[in-house]
């Protein structure tokens, strides 16, 4: 992107943002955004072993660090996303976050945590979070080489999630895009249990051709007991490099098949920062959607996520 379409559509998703612009001189108001996919690591207290040394992420980013991230941005609330630290420290990671939040310093006020539905410790890892304010749902991250396809659809894998439904929890979906019809017989399998696709389901700006990924994400969003995250996929993005008209495909497409109501903004900060700013990140998702009715852009950036997660 270059210094000029940055500044365009930067100015463009600015004016975008504001609504509620009612008579002549009157105040305008922000649009109010949950992120509902932030994610926070301290390297002194957690090893997360999927970050290499020396890479853009080996470093720890802290609520300081988001709360510079997202200055001018109006993020009146996030959900906290787990990061696939060592599974010894789940509970350390789960209890760390529940502090975080009671403290109410910052805008984290609910959190998704790590869990192994394909383990036998399952059941009693997360009956301790049943009704548990804070904490809303569990994730597994399931792209990683450890998790080879088909592994989501594992019998204990499926009688786990679907305990999660008994227990009001919801439960993540990050997979492979691929791995998109595996997840279809997951949802399937399990009617009660609330599920999240992250990502849009990880296709990648550099795909040439996202037809399969297009198919498959239309058939799952055929499930009611689903919704999408608009998250995650800018980090394929070349930085510096794209515009909105690159990521409005996808935008799209995503309201297309799940409609205004089972969609919902994710900064995936700070791994966005591989494609994107946060900042650059919200602004030129706010462009793509201008178009669409102030209705829908305030469910997609608040609402929806609001409702979803009872915050």
């Amino acid at each position: 992107m270059t210094a000029m379409n940055r500044r365009q559509f930067l100015c463009a998703a600015a004016a975008t943002a504001l609504v509620g612009r009612g008579n002549a001189g009157e105040k305008t108001t922000m649009l109010p955004i949950v992120d509902t996919h932030q994610h926070l690591w301290d390297l002194s207290r957690f090893k997360l072993p999927w970050i290499q040394p020396g890479t853009p992420l080996a470093r720890s980013y802290l609520p300081s660090d988001y709360a510079k991230a997202a200055e001018g941005l109006n993020i009146v609330k996030a959900v906290y996303m787990e990061v696939d630290v060592d599974p010894a420290q789940q509970d350390a990671e789960a209890e760390y976050i529940i502090e975080l939040c009671r403290s109410k310093t910052t805008p984290t006020v609910a959190a998704v945590i790590s869990g192994r539905p394909e383990s036998d410790g399952f059941p009693a890892y997360v009956r301790r979070y049943r009704d548990h304010p804070i904490i809303k749902g569990i994730r597994r991250v399931l792209h990683v080489p450890q998790t080879p396809p088909g592994h989501c659809l594992q019998p204990l894998f499926v009688k786990n999630i679907q305990l999660l439904g008994e227990l009001d929890l919801s439960f993540d979906l990050c997979i492979r895009p691929a791995e998109l019809p595996d997840m279809a017989k997951l949802v399937d399998a399990c009617p009660n249990t609330r599920f999240i696709l992250d990502h849009c389901g990880n296709p990648s700006l550099q795909m040439r051709d996202l037809t399969p990924w297009k198919r498959d994400l239309a058939d799952i969003a055929k499930r009611k007991n689903i919704v999408c995250k608009v998250s995650g996929f800018i980090a394929t993005a070349k930085p510096g490099q794209w515009k909105p008209d690159d990521i409005a495909p996808i935008v799209n497409h995503v309201f297309d098949c799940f409609g205004p109501d089972r969609v919902m903004f994710g900064g995936d900060w700070p791994v966005c920062t591989l494609g994107a700013s946060l900042q650059e990140w919200v602004n030129g998702l706010k462009a793509v959607v201008a178009s669409r009715p102030a209705e829908e852009q305030r469910k997609l950036f608040h609402d929806n996520a609001v409702k979803f997660y009872g915050i």
